[in-house]
């Protein structure tokens, strides 16, 4: 009798349980696994309803990975990252451009988690590499997940997706003896970037500053691509995403990038969480350029060419929101290594364009989280889980995290009452942007994309004396370590497209002269049947003398928070001269360290004791961003029998940071390279800490750069 009874609890039970579940899925709607609603998971996209379907179509890939992989490594690329969580808010709506809610809702405080990385070295490989940095933000909006997949630089190496393994190839570690790691100092590079002539707008921004920055936080992001903005009307814009750091764009020179390698090769990671740890939380402004739909060939450029960017002069950047980080990650295996990045992931109101990079990214992104994470359901890891609700007739797969319930797993349906049903495009589904196309099916490339010297050389015009100098070290240094000379001979000749005086200089440090012409076609990214000369790079064009933007001598210098300030010190410094400067300079934000001859605690002259914060035998001056020597002559002649403190000096001043010092140590600025130079105008002696302030705010005195090869250190 008691085993009737307990059968027949649990069958009430059961349909206690399932009446429950068809009560939550009545009211369900069809999403992707990023929470978009779905108005069609009948047909694919196609060029026309008896076209060929499109690679472009996100929704077909979900659906068809999943069932693919149903039954049942290190990234490639970016593998060395670091991580963030955070909020984007939004300053004013941009409804007229687009109906999605992150850009109408000012509202909102939408959660993002931001990954910042390398892009050719392992994960073992140093923070400051010269390399491209990739700046990845996932949103996790309510009406599904969109993921902007950038870089800090606005232009990419190549047009079309098909390039892209040979790109990786040619950067990646030599195979025959897999070096270098890291470095782009290499010929076969050099081979490949030398008959891609493509690359070149790309490859010089890598030889500009811009390819190691001072900090993660103070570092542009650019979308890359030209994207579409889609208003509630069904009228589209192009528009290209930029974040602009609050902090200002600022970088490090070769010299100190090599020795900080050495320092601490976490320079970045270490600098991004302890920035957030003490609150100092970094920030980012939002901004979009707009073109209309009509204006799509106005330009001297092509929009849909992935190397090309829009100059700020003639489309400026409009603010309309700011990003903040303000959580680091609680482990780092399971958000930063394991977050997913798809530039598939979109929300109505933003759509692609037939940028052939773009294209063929939307495919690549997936195929590669399918190879890292293990399978189909890499959605359902918590850091890639979108904050709205999904629900849809995808089941099983790899690692499969979640519980689905019900009989259906396939629609149309009537066993689930058809649900998860479709929505309508006014219910907030996603909607294909209704794209004209009507042109034969070609495996080719646009004439159009075959300008390959202009924006090179209006990136270089743009640039500050001092940043034109860094461009030719860094082409110096990177083709003097290629070791053929037909590879070199052929840069050359490609720089002088650019710039003349550039490839002057640059001659001159390889020894070797420009050539006055090269055998072999340009371009060789081409196909075989392809008509060469169709296909070359044309004439430079000058539609724009310069663009204020490119340049770093153009970004804020109005601000030293989070800036890094080495005291040099020892027992008996002077406290009434300590607490003056530490007081002045953490006011504006800079954080104040002690270097003292050994680790522990110090005392100042009114024997009150210090905590270290590093000894002068384990720390270095290229990890301060300023120098600061009080007094106390007790101090000064200890600081004087290490003779680290002298090249400590000497190595802040020949990278151009800005250095003060109590008149009372003037006798340790007198045993350095300083001595010569105290009229220079970020040396301070005996001066106001105000002034020293307004020196590190300037980031660098770079017309100190002419004498910096002649310091010793």
């Amino acid at each position: 009798m008691k085993k009737q009874t307990k059968k027949k609890t649990t069958e009430t039970q059961k349909i206690k349980d399932l009446k429950q579940f068809e009560k939550e899925v009545k009211d369900t709607t069809l999403t992707t696994n990023q929470g978009l609603k779905v108005n069609d998971t009948n047909n694919s996209l196609k060029a026309g309803e008896r076209g060929a379907t499109l690679l472009e179509d996100f929704l077909l890939r979900e659906k068809i990975t999943n069932f693919d992989h149903e039954r049942i490594p290190e990234r490639i690329v970016h593998a060395r990252g670091s991580g963030a969580h955070g909020y984007f808010e939004l300053y004013e709506s941009i409804e007229e451009y687009s109906k999605a809610g992150i850009f109408t809702d000012t509202k909102r405080k939408t959660p993002v988690f931001v990954r910042f990385s390398t892009v050719a070295g392992s994960k073992g490989s140093p923070d400051l590499a010269r390399d491209v940095r990739g700046f990845a933000v996932k949103f996790y909006t309510e009406e599904g997940t969109w993921d902007l997949v950038g870089n800090n630089m606005p232009i990419f190496f190549i047009q079309d997706a098909m390039k892209f393994p040979d790109l990786i190839h040619s950067v990646k570690p030599e195979p025959n003896k897999e070096i270098p790691q890291a470095a782009s100092a290499h010929d076969t590079f050099y081979d490949f970037v030398s008959h891609a002539t493509e690359t070149l707008h790309n490859h010089i921004w890598a030889m500009s500053d811009r390819a190691i920055p001072r900090s993660l936080r103070m570092m542009e992001g650019f979308g890359i691509h030209t994207f579409r903005l889609i208003n509630k009307e069904g009228k589209a814009h192009f528009v290209k995403f930029h974040w602009k750091p609050v902090l200002g764009v600022h970088s490090v020179t070769w010299d100190e990038a090599v020795r900080i390698n050495g320092a601490d090769a976490d320079f970045h990671r270490r600098d991004l969480w302890d920035a957030i740890e003490a609150g100092q939380y970094p920030e980012w402004e939002f901004g979009i350029q707009v073109v209309p739909e009509e204006d799509e060939h106005k330009y001297d450029f092509d929009l849909l060419d992935p190397t090309k960017l829009i100059p700020e002069e003639m489309v400026p950047v409009k603010i309309i929101g700011k990003m903040t980080l303000n959580k680091n990650p609680e482990n780092f295996f399971a958000e930063t290594e394991q977050v997913a990045f798809l530039p598939g992931h979109i929300v109505p109101g933003i759509d692609f364009t037939n940028d052939p990079l773009l294209q063929g990214r939307l495919f690549s992104y997936r195929d590669t989280q399918l190879s890292r994470l293990g399978g189909p359901n890499f959605h359902q890891i918590p850091i890639n889980r979108p904050v709205a609700p999904t629900h849809n007739n995808q089941r099983d797969g790899h690692m499969q995290m979640d519980i689905p319930k019900g009989q259906t797993a396939y629609f149309p349906n009537t066993l689930s009452g058809g649900c998860p049903h479709l929505s309508k495009i006014s219910e907030g589904a996603f909607d294909s942007y209704q794209e004209r196309i009507d042109a034969k099916k070609i495996r080719g490339r646009s004439e159009s994309f075959s300008d390959h010297f202009s924006q090179p050389a209006l990136f270089y015009r743009s640039l500050a004396d001092w940043e034109q100098q860094h461009v030719a070290d860094a082409y110096t240094f990177e083709l003097g370590k290629c070791m053929h000379d037909h590879i070199k001979e052929r840069m050359l000749w490609l720089i002088q497209q650019i710039d003349k005086d550039l490839a002057k200089k640059v001659a001159k440090g390889l020894g070797m002269k420009i050539p006055s012409k090269i055998d072999q076609p340009i371009n060789q990214a081409i196909g075989a049947d392809a008509d060469v000369k169709k296909h070359q790079p044309g004439k430079k064009k000058n539609y724009l003398d310069k663009d204020p933007a490119l340049s770093q001598s153009n970004t804020k210098f109005d601000s030293i928070a989070t800036r890094k300030i080495a005291f040099l010190v020892a027992d008996g410094f002077s406290m009434k001269e300590y607490k003056k400067m530490k007081t002045t300079l953490e006011k504006e934000g800079a954080v104040v360290q002690l270097i003292a001859p050994h680790g522990g605690t110090i005392k100042c002259d009114t024997d009150m004791e210090h905590k270290v914060d590093a000894s002068i035998m384990t720390t270095e001056s290229v990890l301060f961003d300023a120098v600061y020597v009080p007094g106390g002559k007790k101090s000064v002649t200890e600081l004087l029998k290490h003779s680290k403190y002298i090249k400590f000096t000497n190595e802040a001043f020949k990278h151009c940071k800005a250095i003060a010092a109590s008149s009372e140590a003037e006798s340790l600025i007198d045993e350095t390279a300083v001595a010569e130079y105290k009229d220079d105008k970020a040396i301070f002696i005996g001066k106001k800490p105000e002034d020293f302030v307004s020196a590190i705010s300037k980031h660098r005195n770079w017309d100190r750069m002419k004498i910096a090869d002649s310091i010793a250190v």
